[in-house]
């Protein structure tokens, strides 16, 4: 009984990874709710930065690091990227996004906010971009010759 104590204490109650590399379920779960918390507040938009001001910051996806303790949370501005200035402020900010976080989800801790910004859909515009290219939609379309 001693034994399954000790080893509870060691480290059975830290988050890791699945055998295959994938974050957990829990992990999954509570970057999920860090990402609605976080959306939240920047729809309530009340923090006061000059480089923020009238800028809607979306909250594409947050990944947890596996102890909890520090969460990535991917941003965008409604479809662009957010500007350098920008991204400095989410960091001068993220003090308050930090406290209003663990005021919304119930935690150990609260995680350290990471901001970095999502260029999912830069990619997925320029992939869009070039598959309607005319050479490509040439390569693409089925040959008559080859059918017959």
């Amino acid at each position: 009984m001693g034994r399954d104590r000790c080893a509870t204490r060691r480290g059975g109650s830290e988050m890791k990874h699945t055998k295959t590399g994938a974050p957990s379920q829990r992990m999954l779960r509570v970057a999920e709710e860090i990402r609605h918390a976080l959306s939240a507040v920047f729809m309530r938009a009340d923090f006061h930065d000059p480089d923020l001001h009238g800028v809607h910051v979306t909250v594409t996806e947050v990944r947890a690091s596996p102890d909890l303790k520090h969460m990535t949370a991917f941003v965008s501005a409604l479809g662009r990227d957010l500007t350098p200035e920008q991204m400095a402020g989410l960091k001068r900010v993220s003090p308050f996004l930090r406290r209003e976080v663990a005021h919304a989800v119930r935690l150990k801790f609260a995680p350290d906010l990471h901001f970095q910004p999502d260029t999912a859909l830069g990619y997925a515009q320029h992939i869009s971009e070039v598959m309607h290219r005319p050479e490509v939609q040439r390569d693409l379309a089925p040959r008559k010759a080859e059918e017959e």
